[in-house]
C-alpha cells in the first residue's frame, strides 16, 4: 500500500494551509480522504491535485470555477474550453480596464498642478464619472478638448 499523507503532511508538501485543504474538500475540489482513527489520510496523488487547484487559481479562476472545470472533465468532454474562453474574455476586459487606469494615473503624474484636486482636468473627469461615464469615456472627454 502506498504511503498516505495526513492533512499536515499534505499542507507541508503543497504550502496550502490545513484550513484551506478542509475547505477545498468541503467544496468537492479534493475527494473525501480515507480516515484512520478519525484523521484524514490522503493518497500521494492529492499533492498533484492541490497543485492543479493552485495553478488554476494563479491564472485567475475562482474556486467555484475550478470546481466547474474539474467536474466538467470527461473522456470526450470539451466543457473546459468554454470555461477557458470565458475566463480569457474576462481577463481581456480586466487588462483593458487596467490599461485605461494606468493611462489616467500617468496623466495625473504628469499634471503640472501641485495638488491634483486643483486640476480642472481631474475635476472634469470626476464630474464625467459622476454623470455615469466609464473611466475610459471620462478620460477621453477630458483629453479631447
Amino acid at each position: 500500500m502506498s504511503e498516505h499523507l495526513t492533512i499536515g503532511e499534505l499542507a507541508s508538501r503543497t504550502g496550502v494551509a490545513t484550513s484551506a485543504l478542509r475547505y477545498w474538500e468541503e467544496l468537492g475540489l479534493l475527494p473525501a480522504p480515507a480516515r484512520v482513527s478519525g484523521q484524514r489520510r490522503y493518497p500521494p496523488s492529492a499533492v498533484e491535485l492541490v497543485g492543479v487547484v493552485l495553478a488554476l487559481r494563479n491564472v485567475g479562476f475562482t474556486l467555484r470555477e475550478v470546481n466547474a472545470l474539474m467536474t466538467s472533465r470527461s473522456p470526450a468532454g470539451d466543457g473546459w474550453r468554454e470555461l477557458y474562453q470565458s475566463k480569457l474574455a474576462e481577463l481581456d476586459q480586466r487588462i483593458a480596464q487596467a490599461q485605461v487606469a494606468r493611462t489616467a494615473i500617468a496623466h495625473g503624474l504628469a499634471c503640472p498642478h501641485e495638488d491634483i484636486f486643483e486640476c480642472s482636468n481631474f475635476a472634469s473627469a470626476v464630474a464625467a464619472l459622476l454623470a455615469g461615464s466609464s473611466l475610459e469615456e471620462a478620460h477621453s472627454q477630458v483629453h479631447s478638448h
